[in-house]
């Protein structure tokens, strides 16, 4: 687990000081009830975060199974679909590499063959994860991250996202579904939002602007934290209604020991991403989901399964190497029936 960070501590107001103006104060009483009236209005909820209704969703769950970033994934589709035996999977999911800028930028040998699979149907779907930031995963400490964000926000690092947008425009990918900054609550990428959630959001924003100000695109936006708290809550992270068109969560079976139910009811868990998607009116995902430290856990399935049958997100995609898979993995037999039967 990694170490929580110490709060922020609220601003406080400069004490009054004793000049003509503390004369005319009023009593200490209307000072203290004026103080309670500020506390009550602080914590009721603003129109704004009222509750839509019900949350938008899909009229079809577009299924996907990632079993590679390459040809080589989707040279495994087919078979895959054939295993299930519930239907074709309409959701293509692939990550641009995050060790440099040219990764970052949709390098077109590996966006091509995935541009050829979104064409091939009309109903299918491209997800695309991408990094925010070169070295993604070079365990970068969090006074350089803070810089790079720092810099992120001011427009540093706009032309990269352009020159991606241009390519998936030039690749007839313009309706892809954009992952951007994944799992950003924790502590695995450079991109992560915890060195400065106020930059983070910021640059989101920056990113966003920057692919939608190519010309054919029709792009949406993913905003897809870890589930749970983590190293920081997601909702902390949160760029804005203007700028996120689906709510994600990657949701894997982990910590040991918690089942489904407690997945669904822990803080910042699925139960807050639904009602969150809700107060904000936007449709739910599930860009990365599968087993990891429960073992062979057909009761999580089930619940994952039946989850995206009641709130049927935009897209799911079980990821399927080992220790995730359902497919590959031969040690997850219960797990994988259960997945076949729903």
């Amino acid at each position: 687990m990694t170490a929580r960070p110490r709060r922020e501590r609220a601003a406080r107001g400069r004490p009054r000081g004793t000049s003509s103006a503390s004369r005319n104060a009023p009593p200490s009483w209307q000072t203290a009830l004026c103080a309670l009236v500020l506390l009550v209005c602080a914590l009721v909820q603003l129109p704004g975060d009222v509750p839509r209704g019900p949350m938008p969703t899909a009229s079809r769950t577009a299924a996907g199974v990632f079993t590679g970033s390459g040809t080589e994934g989707i040279g495994k589709l087919a078979a895959v679909e054939k295993w299930r035996g519930r239907g074709l999977l309409r959701a293509g999911h692939t990550y641009l590499p995050g060790d440099t800028w040219s990764g970052i930028e949709g390098p077109p040998a590996l966006l091509a063959p995935w541009s050829r699979w979104r064409r091939h149907r009309a109903d299918r779907i491209f997800v695309l994860n991408v990094p925010m930031l070169a070295r993604n995963e070079a365990g970068l400490p969090d006074d350089e991250v803070r810089g790079l964000l720092g810099q992120g926000a001011r427009g540093a690092f706009d032309g990269h996202f352009r020159t991606l947008a241009e390519r998936l425009v030039s690749l007839q990918l313009t309706d892809s579904i954009v992952v951007l900054g994944w799992e950003m609550n924790g502590t695995t990428y450079t991109h992560r939002c915890g060195p400065d959630p106020a930059a983070w959001r910021a640059y989101w924003r920056r990113a966003v602007t920057a692919m939608r100000s190519v010309a054919g695109q029709r792009f949406r936006f993913d905003f897809a934290p870890n589930r749970g708290r983590d190293a920081v809550p997601w909702t902390a992270c949160y760029p804005g209604d203007a700028f996120v068109d689906i709510l994600g969560m990657d949701s894997y079976d982990q910590p040991a020991g918690m089942s489904f139910p407690d997945q669904v009811e822990e803080p910042y868990g699925l139960r807050a991403q639904v009602d969150f998607a809700a107060r904000h009116g936007k449709p739910v995902s599930y860009p990365e989901w599968g087993l990891f430290r429960n073992g062979d856990d057909a009761r999580y399935v089930r619940g994952m399964t039946a989850w995206f049958s009641r709130y049927r997100p935009v897209y799911q995609t079980l990821t399927d190497y080992c220790p995730h898979g359902l497919w590959e993995c031969a040690g997850h037999p219960d797990a994988a029936r259960a997945y076949r039967a729903h």
